[in-house]
């Protein structure tokens, strides 16, 4: 047989079975990240799912250009029959709501949707002594969903221990409420979590001094806190002040899972007690320079330092070290962390449309 035919048969065959792995390598590779996107998706907690999970067909639609149901957030809220029984969303359409809304302790099961925290605003201007008179946004009524919107006060608070430095973007009362994407701004005071179980998941969540605050238990889940710069700066600031005066009241807490925080200044506490048994935990947060390497205060509480849970785990960032934290403060274990890891915590299995 001629060797040059043999040379050229034997090349197009070597051809072949490389173009075969080729094509296996590119059709496997097609089908991982094709895999990889559909397992992402399922694990996106956006407004179809949340509207699936929720199962209704009952719809308010609010545009404050007047191409909806109401023009008015507060309008619609207002039609509900009080004790209503059954889900009903309030679909908030782009734009800025100038108003203060707030859902009454007889009005449960209202899923306030959205259509992003960058396009959907509700606005107010406010400060005043009294946080519950500030608040731009109030939620007392028990089984409440909020998806992608923007609440904000955007009073100005430049003077210190006034009777005007209380600007609350939000009040958050009622048992078994969820917060999805959304984002809350204030300069002081920002999100008052004040009594209840509560989920907050991708949230953004900006002040400067005991900027999440309450009585409440609520878990935080890969939510980003930034830190503004405050008023008087010889105050300095601080992420969080639970308030928690005893081992009885419940089983409060603030906890934070994965997320960050980060700001613009360099001198900030992760929390100030307010009470002798206040409770917080971040686990697995990035932890900026932002963070101040004393890392907690108890200068709102003058008492023993014995019975304050104030408290890391597995936290990373250059604002993380824990050599200089303050002495009643705590580093768990994997055993002592375990409970506050999972939404176990708020018993979110029970209430939960989703979660991660």
């Amino acid at each position: 047989m001629n060797l040059p035919y043999l040379q050229l048969h034997y090349s197009a065959k070597l051809v072949r079975k490389i173009d075969l792995r080729y094509a296996f390598i590119l059709v496997t590779l097609i089908f991982f990240l094709d895999f990889v996107h559909c397992f992402s998706r399922q694990n996106v907690i956006d407004s179809p799912l949340l509207t699936q999970k929720i199962g209704t067909n009952h719809t308010i639609i609010v545009d404050v250009n007047g191409k909806g149901d109401f023009k008015s957030i507060q309008a619609a809220i207002d039609r509900i029959p009080n004790g209503n029984s059954h889900w009903i969303i309030i679909h908030i359409m782009n734009g800025v709501y100038r108003e203060k809304v707030s859902i009454p302790r007889n009005k449960p099961y209202i899923f306030m949707r959205g259509n992003g925290r960058g396009r959907t605003s509700i606005v107010w201007s406010q400060s005043s002594y009294d946080n519950y008179e500030s608040a731009t946004f109030k939620v007392e009524a028990p089984h409440f969903v909020a998806y992608g919107i923007s609440f904000k006060n955007i009073a100005p608070t430049h003077i210190a221990h006034t009777s005007e430095t209380r600007s609350v973007a939000a009040l958050v009362g009622g048992d078994k409420a969820a917060f999805y994407h959304c984002a809350f701004f204030s300069n002081y005071n920002t999100l008052f979590d004040y009594k209840g179980r509560h989920y907050y998941d991708n949230c953004y969540i900006q002040g400067s001094i005991d900027f999440i605050f309450g009585h409440g238990q609520a878990m935080f889940h890969d939510c980003e806190l930034f830190v503004i710069t405050n008023w008087k700066d010889e105050i300095r600031g601080s992420v969080t002040a639970h308030h928690r005066n005893s081992h009885n009241e419940d089983d409060t807490g603030f906890v934070f899972v994965k997320g960050r925080v980060y700001g613009t200044r360099d001198d900030v506490y992760l929390g100030r007690a307010k009470g002798a048994h206040s409770r917080v935990i971040f686990a697995n947060t990035y932890l900026s320079r932002t963070v101040i390497p004393h890392g907690w205060s108890n200068s709102s509480y003058k008492g023993s330092t014995k019975n304050l849970f104030q408290a890391e785990y597995n936290c990373h960032g250059p604002g993380s070290g824990s050599s200089n934290r303050a002495p009643w403060s705590k580093q768990l274990r994997d055993k002592e962390a375990a409970p506050f890891l999972s939404i176990d915590f708020i018993k979110g299995a029970q209430w939960l449309p989703a979660w991660f």
